[in-house]
């Protein structure tokens, strides 16, 4: 009974005294908002909206002319000087008219495309804000605003509309078709699968009906299937690594795809690619006498190049940007080395008479 009755007197003794708590507790929340350790340390998402941006919002906002030009995706206007020049491999002659005329459809469609994505980065900053890598964008990561952003667009259609209006008369429809295009793309079939894609794969068509068109060149039609397909497979294999990346949630369009689909339509794709281009050399290439041998060579250049894309995307699970797949790795600038090589003498060889 004794052992029982002493048990809670030293309880007693070492309790902490009641008057010094009320006063710890109250500056605790402070204590630990200056160390960082809870969930204060964090004033972005703690602040009312009508608060100013911290201090490290404010510093990246003087580097808005920098983010302005990155909204403009410089990385990506390789696309235009790739696929534009191809119509020049249908023109007889390659004289200083031509390669002005092909620059200046390049310079058309550079615009345009500059503000696609910025109407296209307008209307997706929130589903970006949920991918790993695209919430990095300016608008998305909110380094640039939507009132900077409008504005920018506005800048480009007027530089766009005096392209179209001091060129040739009329000979701007792929550039306004791909613009117009791109805009419904933006506003609402994007999320529609496969149309998506084939919207993408189709941008690149018209890239190169715009220089033929200036140019003064008709396009092969087994050219220009050619380069749809081409391209239909990059951007089916741009979302097959969106989906293994990111899931579905940030692209509505992907619900429409699975994996295996995906990789069902790469591989048919990318035979038709193939054919298309030997079909080309066959009955539409501009080729020298005697070439047929260089013709031979460039066939497996072109078919190793689509058998390394698969490689990139199936086995090393890469493809999701296919500017870096086909501008950065070693094997595919070679073999692009080689195959640009075979074809050059091809077309530069001296032509038979008549």
């Amino acid at each position: 009974m004794d052992i029982t009755r002493s048990s809670p007197a030293p309880v007693r003794v070492v309790a902490l005294p009641p008057g010094p708590e009320p006063a710890d507790l109250t500056t605790l929340p402070e204590a630990v908002a200056l160390t960082g350790l809870g969930p204060l340390s964090e004033p972005p998402c703690a602040e009312p909206p009508g608060n100013p941006p911290p201090a490290d919002v404010r510093q990246t906002r003087r580097n808005r002319p920098r983010d302005l030009l990155a909204l403009l995706r410089p990385g990506q206007w390789v696309k235009n000087p790739a696929v534009v020049p191809l119509a020049l491999l249908d023109a007889p002659v390659w004289g200083a008219t031509a390669l002005l005329r092909t620059g200046w459809a390049i310079l058309g469609f550079t615009l345009a495309s500059a503000v696609v994505y910025v109407v296209n980065d307008l209307a997706d900053r929130e589903r970006d804000r949920l991918h790993p890598a695209k919430r990095h964008r300016p608008i998305a990561s909110g380094r640039v605003s939507p009132a900077a952003a409008t504005v920018l667009t506005g800048l480009l259609a007027l530089a766009l509309t005096g392209w179209a209006v001091a060129g040739p008369a009329w000979q701007w429809w792929p550039t306004a078709l791909y613009l117009a295009l791109s805009l419904a793309y933006s506003q609402g079939l994007k999320h529609v699968p496969l149309v998506d894609a084939f919207i993408v794969a189709t941008g690149f068509v018209l890239r190169l009906l715009q220089g033929a068109l200036i140019i003064g060149t008709p396009p092969s039609e087994w050219l220009a299937l050619c380069v749809f397909s081409l391209c239909l497979m990059l951007a089916l294999g741009k979302r097959r690594h969106e989906m293994t990346a990111a899931g579905r949630a940030h692209r509505p369009a992907l619900r429409g795809y699975t994996l295996a689909f995906l990789d069902h339509l790469v591989v048919l794709v990318a035979v038709l690619t193939a054919v298309s281009y030997v079909l080309y050399l066959r009955d539409d290439a501009a080729l020298a006498a005697g070439a047929s041998f260089v013709t031979l060579l460039s066939a497996p250049c072109a078919v190793f190049g689509l058998a390394r894309y698969l490689q990139l995307l199936l086995v090393e699970e890469g493809g999701g940007s296919p500017v870096h797949v086909l501008f950065r790795d070693r094997a595919t600038l070679v073999n692009a080395a080689l195959w640009a090589l075979l074809v050059a003498l091809a077309l530069l060889l001296p032509h038979p008479p008549g």
